[in-house]
Parts: structure tokens; C-alpha cells; sequence
């Protein structure tokens, strides 16, 4: 049963106004919490086999974070043009045409997209704490792991169980 590992990136820096969106790095805390979430996913098991990444900078910088805070060799990473600020039907193409072989496949992108396809995904038989929280906001370096029965290219709305949905604030 795959596993699909929805990651908002961490927090950025509004520090230089002259940036473009699609430049602006990490903030210090950004990095503390990327930094959190790739411990976390090392510690329990959750490390994934690939990795789809937008090409923002924050996105990049958040992966090179997580990739780190997981040690030794890190799973292949792929960067997807559309996954700057992509729709959730966008999101849910890529995740199909992407996901090849990986058993555990993790998405690193933005909101609004992010948060309403993981809202399109949960299946009656999810977590209630879990689907509370997100519920609440997927804040920057939140991560929901959903798992379903079937190949990538089968994944539909209400589809999914939510298993988790990790916030940076749950991991001080």
C-alpha cells in the first residue's frame, strides 16, 4: 500500500521585497522546522523512496533541509515545474503520472493547492485527530501521510486515508 507524504514548504523570508516570489529562501525558522520534519520522518520510518519538489527557491531549500536531517543517501528528488503553485486537479495528475515505483512518494509544494487536495483525498476511515488538525491550517512545514490501496495512477478524491498531519509547532 503506497504511502503519500504531503509537504507545504517551510516558512520563508519576506526579508528583500525586490524578490520574486519564486526567490524567496528560507527563514532561519523555515530551516529549524524543515530541519524537524526530516528528523521526523527518519525517526519513524516514513523516509520516502522520491521525492517531487517545485522549483521555488523555499521548496529547493526545504528539500536540502529535510534531505540532510535524514542522513545518509538521500532518496531521488525531482523538481516539477508545475508544481509552483499547482491546483489541486494539477496536483493530483502529477501525483498519478509521477509516483512510478515508489511505495512512499513525497509532494513538496504551496497552499492553497496543498491543503485542498489533502482535503479532496481523506477517505471516511482517517484519523479524526489527524483530519482535525488539518482541518484547523496547513501551516508551512505541515505534512499529512496518506495511504491507499492501488497503483499511483489509481489515486481518486476521498481516496486516502489520513493517517497523520504533522505540524511544526506539534514537534517543539
Amino acid at each position: 500500500m503506497p504511502d503519500l507524504l504531503l509537504l507545504r514548504h517551510a516558512k520563508s523570508s519576506w526579508d528583500d521585497a525586490s524578490l520574486a516570489d519564486r526567490d524567496r529562501p528560507l527563514a532561519d525558522r523555515g530551516r529549524k522546522s524543515a530541519r524537524r520534519i526530516g528528523r521526523l520522518l527518519g525517526e519513524r520510518g516514513w523516509r520516502p523512496d522520491r521525492a517531487l519538489v517545485s522549483p521555488a527557491r523555499r521548496t529547493q531549500e526545504t528539500w536540502e533541509s529535510i534531505a540532510d536531517a535524514l542522513g545518509g543517501k538521500s532518496p531521488p528528488a525531482v523538481t516539477i515545474d508545475t508544481l509552483y503553485m499547482a491546483s489541486p486537479s494539477d496536483l493530483l495528475e502529477i501525483i498519478r503520472a509521477k509516483g512510478a515505483k515508489a511505495r512512499r512518494l513525497l509532494v513538496l509544494g504551496h497552499n492553497p493547492g496543498l491543503e485542498e487536495i489533502a482535503s479532496w483525498l481523506v477517505a471516511p476511515n482517517s484519523d479524526e485527530n489527524a483530519l482535525s488538525r488539518l482541518k484547523e491550517k496547513f501551516p508551512t512545514a505541515g505534512l499529512a501521510r496518506f495511504r491507499f490501496d492501488g497503483p499511483w495512477a489509481a489515486l481518486v478524491p476521498a481516496g486516502a486515508r489520513l493517517l497523520e498531519f504533522v505540524r511544526p509547532r506539534d514537534l517543539s
